[in-house]
């Protein structure tokens, strides 16, 4: 069985930078009282199109598909020092990453952030229930680091049951930020790091003027695995669990709508009120690049938080139609 440590050092983790919005001010249909439309029935449907989707309080949140790949891809995917990347271990970390997708990681994460249960627990059970059987031909001591969140903490636990049933003696440690781990990994002082694909890529590269990670999966891992190499280190392959940004409405507001992705969102709707961080109207990823990848128009922004409490609370409750979240919040679980 592996153990755990204490934390490694008490440094804040800092995984994602989200982006926030900006306010506009938006038009507001006009009220022309008893007034019949004049216009086509093209036109009245031109003007039904133009008007804003208000928001649509209810209890279950939904993540709007990020269709056109708005985002980068920050799959899940094990980061390995060079010297502990031997064909068992990859093996066995390639079974993990084949199992796990985005709804099983939001309800891991469902399961240890808002049921209140262990890390240590929940990876149990998950890779029991996963059916991974690796080859029990490992042998020696391997080392698993992680981030100091709940969603990297049971990720690395998972890594270590797995690695325990290939016959390796495992141990998680939990540390801190990237900055922090990642010099431990090169070092060899920890073997392995479960991972976030585009964010580790931008990382590795340094370069913050140029992206080299992309909305496609395939072509940031190909862009990630040289600049690993470069560090000493190697990636495995990269499961479909996704942890990024992503914007939420609730399921009424979809079923009212007629929307589940983020095209669907600009062709209904002309206009959102949209809620999040402060940084959003200056961050790609958010506010512009819903305007400039998808023609969303934001009729109002709300500064709210970084897919936290007041976000969520504020879809939920009618303030905003769109939030930004993350796409494997705990509070996405439909159980």
């Amino acid at each position: 069985m592996h153990t755990r440590r204490a934390t490694y050092a008490a440094l804040a983790a800092a995984t994602l930078i989200v982006a926030g919005c900006s306010s506009g001010d938006g038009d507001e249909p006009a009220d022309d009282g008893s007034m019949e439309p004049t216009g086509s029935e093209e036109t009245t449907d031109d003007e039904m199109m133009a008007q804003e989707c208000l928001p649509v309080p209810g209890e279950q949140l939904v993540v709007l598909e990020d269709d056109l790949m708005l985002q980068n891809s920050d799959n899940i995917i094990p980061a390995l020092n060079a010297d502990a990347a031997t064909d068992d271990v990859i093996a066995a970390l390639d079974q993990v990453s084949a199992a796990l997708d985005t709804t099983q990681l939001i309800e891991l994460n469902k399961a240890v952030v808002i049921d209140r249960r262990t890390s240590e627990e929940v990876a149990e059970e998950w890779v029991e229930a996963s059916g991974i059987d690796p080859d029990e031909t490992g042998s020696g001591s391997l080392t698993i680091g992680a981030a100091n969140f709940a969603e990297n903490i049971t990720l690395a636990e998972i890594y270590a049951d797995v690695l325990d049933d290939a016959g390796y003696d495992t141990e998680v440690r939990e540390i801190g930020n990237r900055e922090t781990y990642l010099p431990a990994l090169t070092s060899g002082e920890i073997d392995i790091v479960p991972e976030y694909a585009a964010t580790f890529t931008e990382f590795l590269d340094g370069d913050v003027e140029t992206a080299v990670a992309s909305g496609d999966i395939a072509e940031t891992v190909a862009a990630l695995e040289p600049l690993a190499e470069e560090n000493g280190l190697v990636v495995g392959a990269a499961s479909d669990a996704q942890d990024q940004n992503a914007f939420a409405v609730t399921t009424a507001f979809m079923d009212q709508y007629g929307v589940s992705t983020l095209s669907g969102l600009a062709e209904a709707c002309g206009g959102i009120v949209l809620g999040g961080p402060p940084e959003c109207p200056e961050r790609p990823f958010c506010q512009p690049g819903l305007e400039s990848t998808y023609g969303i128009e934001v009729a109002e922004f709300r500064s709210l938080d970084a897919g936290g409490p007041l976000t969520k609370t504020a879809i939920t409750t009618g303030e905003v139609a769109v939030g930004l979240v993350f796409s494997s919040d705990g509070a996405l679980a439909t159980s």
